[in-house]
């Protein structure tokens, strides 16, 4: 595996792929990897013939009062793991190269509609940061196909439609969530638990699956989300939402039937996000 840092280097490693007409997959983190992004990583592998992952901790994403300071940087240990899950190209850029002007004047790219409510009510701008790089990453790897995992939900969802909309000649893959053993789904930021708010954040999982199966039998949504709601807070959550949406994040209506359960929640000062579908009955 190549590690790459500067774009130039990166056009002309890609550039030798194309004359080969090799297929190119592109994986988009922000590092300190766990074993949801390695599953991003092989079904890449399965898809194409070159992987290329990227590893840029984004600060355009970040609110002012969030982690760019303390998000871990792992670099070696990530380079360890993208190899072993069979990375060919890893590009690391530093903030400079991305955004030389700086962040003031950078040019920004919006995807409405989809980034309303949810994660983008709580962190506003989040998701306006997010289509920005994925953006330019698209247009400096040129991917035939990119992978993002569904526990990110809501961004998997602005991602569809920045490709949609902007006509990126792309295929976006939609990874399931990879769990631990008890159901918590993995995530970087569960480093920032305790062991005690560890030993209590599967309640999440827990009660999204209680009540995707009350809905699923057909009980009214706003009991079911309320009863879920008071489960949380009395495990210990603060509740930032818990909602029932169709799986274009749209409202549910009469006629919905695929869906999708979103829920985030703080335990302590860590902000957790899940995420569970679910067939309504007619």
């Amino acid at each position: 595996m190549r590690t790459l840092r500067e774009i130039a280097d990166l056009r002309e490693a890609l550039h030798a792929v194309r004359r080969r007409d090799q297929r190119i997959a592109l994986v988009p983190t922000m590092g300190n990897l766990h074993a949801g992004h390695l599953a991003l990583v092989e079904a890449a592998r399965r898809q194409a013939d070159v992987v290329v992952a990227t590893i840029f901790v984004n600060p355009l994403q970040f609110g002012p009062s969030e982690d760019l300071d303390a998000y871990p940087r792992t670099l070696a240990d990530d380079q360890t793991r993208l190899e072993a899950a069979g990375c060919d190209l890893l590009f690391v850029p530093d903030t400079a190269t991305l955004y030389p002007r700086g962040l003031t004047d950078q040019t920004q790219v919006c995807v409405p509609g989809v980034s309303e409510g949810l994660c983008g009510g709580s962190r506003p701008g989040h998701f306006d940061g997010v289509a920005t790089v994925v953006s330019m990453l698209f247009n400096l790897v040129q991917p035939h196909l990119a992978c993002f995992g569904e526990k990110d939900y809501q961004q998997l969802a602005v991602i569809r439609k920045l490709v949609t909309d902007l006509h990126f000649p792309i295929e976006i893959l939609g990874v399931p969530i990879v769990r631990a053993a008890d159901g918590l789904a993995l995530s970087s930021r569960n480093g920032y638990l305790s062991e005690d708010e560890r030993r209590v954040a599967p309640m999440l999982y827990r009660t999204l699956c209680q009540a995707r199966d009350a809905l699923e039998t057909g009980e009214p949504s706003e009991p079911v989300l309320s009863q879920a709601n008071e489960a949380l807070r009395q495990s210990g959550f603060t509740p930032d939402y818990l909602e029932l949406r169709a799986r274009d994040l749209g409202p549910v209506t009469a006629t919905t039937r695929e869906a999708v359960l979103l829920a985030a929640a703080r335990l302590g000062p860590t902000r957790l996000i899940d995420n569970l579908l679910l067939t309504l009955p007619s």
